[in-house]
């Protein structure tokens, strides 16, 4: 059988890393490999370009360079963001039923020590009840922690307005904007985020680097993970990553440059061709919002067809039937089952996620492979 080219349509699991930013990493990998922690110049030559790098990633989110730690990833950052205020003296957290796995798992941790957490559940199309939010935050809520952009539907939240309620009772607001970081317009002052999360492989960069953005009202509640050489101000210890940061601040860097409406534009009308071409399937329909979403992002159910089923038999083409932690089990989406689904059409559903580097082209094959087998496999 004659190898295929890939058409990779799973851009919310990971992103290919942009020649531009494998490039610029290149170099620390080689000549400069100083340890960015050492007093000697080349060591200082390092921590001038990690510092760069912090710049490059702040000004993505409109914070200060001081504002941001790096890390391994978001799943870090999240754990981080939330475990670091387990020393504190209120004791309830309020978050989503459908964020992801890094958030709900983590949250249970907090029960598992004390911490009361309240799911909040969300409209069949995904969207949060500001009303309901409103309820059940009280003066002894420590944390909001809602994501930005849903991984498996897209769907946007109206993020100020619920930093806007957290704040309103003294509680802090963690963001996880792994899969809108680099993709839409995203600013901490104004949308009155406290703690961020995000990951470079999700926007162009290399996979185990991300970083945490903590304002100074959250910075003096939280303590660290890790313990050992109180890097990054004393907050999380260890060596730092330095070639992955190098190519985090890239990423930063060209999304800052290429984050216009014309690159938006570009993907939005191939995910639309896309959509409307697999809509034309008997029974299909798309999961979550359609108005409140992420450009790149549709989640279509195709009822009475098994989507793992459907993935293999699509061979080439990457698509996903939920989270990248979470795909690889045969068990419902968490995220569809809040939305309402039955657990035949959680699992009758593929996820399509575009990215830079889709074409036309590939849309278009995409549309008559899925279309022909869902012929075939119903």
């Amino acid at each position: 059988m004659p190898h295929l080219p890939t058409i990779y349509l799973d851009n919310n699991a990971t992103t290919r890393v942009d020649e531009r930013v494998l490039h610029a990493m290149l170099p620390y990998f080689t000549d400069l490999y100083a340890n960015a922690g050492s007093s000697h110049l080349a060591g200082l030559e390092i921590q001038e370009a990690i510092e760069n790098a912090a710049w490059q990633t702040a000004t993505l989110i409109g914070a200060k360079e001081e504002e941001i730690i790096f890390t391994s990833g978001a799943t870090e950052s999240i754990n981080l963001a939330i475990k670091g205020l387990a020393n504190e003296t209120k004791k309830h957290i309020v978050t989503v039923a459908t964020e992801h796995k890094a958030v709900l798992e983590t949250c249970c941790y907090m029960e598992s020590i004390g911490f009361e957490v309240t799911y909040l559940p969300v409209a069949s199309d995904g969207i949060l009840d500001i009303n309901l939010l409103n309820e059940v935050i009280t003066t002894k809520t420590l944390i909001v922690i809602i994501m930005i952009t849903n991984n498996e539907t897209g769907v946007i939240q109206d993020i100020a307005k619920i930093a806007d309620l957290a704040h309103a009772k003294n509680a802090l607001f963690l963001c996880d904007a792994t899969q809108a970081v680099g993709k839409i317009s995203i600013d901490v002052k104004k949308l009155g985020i406290d703690l961020l999360a995000l990951s470079a492989h999700k926007f162009y960069g290399p996979k185990g680097v991300g970083a945490l953005y903590i304002s100074a009202e959250a910075k003096i509640k939280l303590s660290p993970l890790l313990n050992g050489g109180n890097q990054q101000r004393k907050l999380r210890s260890g060596t730092l990553n330095v070639p992955g940061i190098i190519g985090l601040g890239k990423t930063a860097e060209i999304a800052v440059l290429e984050i216009d409406i014309d690159n938006n534009n570009r993907i939005l009308l191939l995910r639309d061709r896309l959509e409307n071409g697999l809509l034309k399937i008997g029974g299909s329909f798309v999961n979550g919002n359609t108005q409140n979403r992420i450009c790149n992002t549709t989640n279509i159910c195709f009822p009475g067809v098994n989507s793992e089923k459907l993935i293999l038999a699509l061979q080439n083409i990457a698509v996903s039937n939920g989270s990248s932690c979470s795909s690889v089990t045969s068990q419902p989406s968490h995220v569809l089952k809040a939305l309402g689904l039955s657990d035949q059409d959680a699992l009758s559903s593929i996820r399509f996620s575009l990215g830079r580097f889709t074409t036309a082209e590939e849309i278009d094959e995409t549309i008559g492979r899925v279309t022909a087998l869902i012929a075939q496999l119903r």
